[in-house]
């Protein structure tokens, strides 16, 4: 028995006086992975997964160089790096037998723009499942260096008489974001409209891929920007700008990125499609371990992830905040999460908050029934069933779909029972029936 191969076991497992006692043989030689991929008799053991060069696509990366996927049967697993957004949406529409790909590390709102037909070619829906959440805060708004001298931080009203002589003498002022209706565009016009600075009248709020951040920043394009991590830091250490905030400060363990993938690949394949999602789990619950962060951050770093310098990731991802204007904080109390307080859980009271952002700036129209769409779209359910079947302790799974009320740091609360009540308060929207 010990000269056997995992492929040769299980391409003899047909026989059940062989599996049984192969499997008892195994499980005393130390090859759990071939008896769960066996237990979950997935129907393929390939998928095409997509990730942009964020520190938030780590769980993938993980779940790909430390052998989760395979320990769950999905042998044959790529994860291919898309060069933005729009490219990572219209390889999810071209599917992996366009020689698209199935599923992706994905702004949370997106899988519901596609599912809604209100981002994709032709308005075409392209169905999607959120099977989890894959990290909690951990984003940032940056500013130029030109406006160092204002201090902005959370209050962007600091900008604002800047920004009217500008709009008063013609000027063009950008902020960017890396996908409209995305949790980058959302997070930077919240921030915006806080301060009583209108995204549609007073600046001009336009994407940008995420690694392209910091070289736009450079020459001038643009006033501030809102990205995922590395590339506020990268900004940091290159002095070409500051930090104003971290999104962890606007809303405390704020869900961002999520594990999305196409809802007809996920019917016809269920088992694989726990199996991937188990092996994802898992690398969340590795990469949550403050010990394994460091080689976390120098496995993302490689030339064949992000190709970024390891010193741009490695502090943020620790906990340590160098804001790039005299101020660093260390053990962060908002920084980037994987596994704990629910991180990876889908609650869908934030799906709510996504959809409900959405409808105020008129990305999706006021008609749309939130909550349905939430309900096709939110897979707990299955996010669940994995928790089980890895043995999540009671304690790390939460008890219920909402996480209840959730403030925000200028006193606004949502109350995902009263989603149109939370909208009809917002003073600065623009609303599309």
């Amino acid at each position: 028995m010990t000269h056997w191969t995992r492929r040769r076991f299980l391409i003899t497992a047909g026989s059940s006086a062989l599996v049984t006692a192969a499997g008892r043989s195994l499980a005393q030689t130390r090859s759990p992975e071939i008896l769960i991929s066996q237990a979950l008799r997935v129907e393929t053991k390939m998928a095409r997964l997509g990730f942009i060069a964020l520190t938030d696509a780590s769980p993938l990366i993980i779940a790909k160089e430390k052998g989760f996927f395979d320990k769950y049967g999905m042998t044959d697993v790529q994860v291919l790096k898309q060069a933005s957004w729009p490219v990572t949406r219209d390889n999810l529409e071209l599917g992996s037998q366009g020689g698209g790909i199935d599923g992706a590390h994905i702004l949370t709102p997106m899988p519901y723009l596609m599912t809604l037909g209100t981002i994709t070619k032709g308005r075409k829906p392209v169905p999607m499942y959120i099977l989890a959440r894959l990290n909690t805060n951990g984003q940032g708004i940056s500013i130029a260096n030109e406006y160092r001298s204002l201090k902005v931080g959370l209050n962007s009203a600091l900008m604002k008489s800047i920004l009217d002589k500008a709009r008063a003498s013609g000027k063009e002022l950008k902020v960017a974001m890396t996908f409209p209706g995305g949790t980058h565009d959302l997070w930077i016009r919240y921030w915006l409209a806080a301060g009583g600075i209108d995204p549609n009248r007073d600046v001009s709020v336009i994407p940008i891929p995420p690694p392209q951040m910091v070289a736009n920043m450079k020459v001038g394009n643009m006033e501030a920007f809102c990205v995922g991590e590395p590339w506020n830091a990268q900004l940091v250490n290159q002095k070409q700008g500051y930090t104003a905030l971290v999104t962890g400060e606007l809303w405390r363990d704020h869900p961002e990125k999520a594990l999305g993938l196409r809802k007809d690949w996920v019917d016809k394949n269920p088992q694989a499609a726990q199996a991937l999602l188990m092996a994802v789990m898992e690398a969340q619950q590795w990469c949550e371990k403050p010990a394994n962060r460091q080689e976390m951050c120098q496995i993302v770093s490689r030339d064949r992830w992000f190709r970024v310098p390891v010193n741009d990731i490695l502090g943020r991802a620790q906990g340590t905040i160098d804001y790039g204007d005299g101020r660093v904080v260390k053990n962060f109390p908002y920084a980037m999460k994987f596994w704990a307080n629910f991180a990876s859980y889908p609650f869908k009271s934030h799906d709510l908050w996504f959809l409900t952002e959405n409808k105020r700036w008129g990305y999706v129209p006021t008609s749309v029934n939130s909550v349905q769409v939430v309900n096709q779209v939110n897979r707990e359910d299955l996010w669940r069933k994995a928790a089980t079947a890895l043995k999540v302790p009671a304690a790390q799974m939460p008890k219920g779909s909402s996480r209840g009320v959730e403030a925000f740091f200028n006193g606004v609360k949502f109350d995902p029972s009263q989603p149109d009540a939370y909208l009809k308060s917002l003073k600065i929207k623009k609303l599309a029936t």
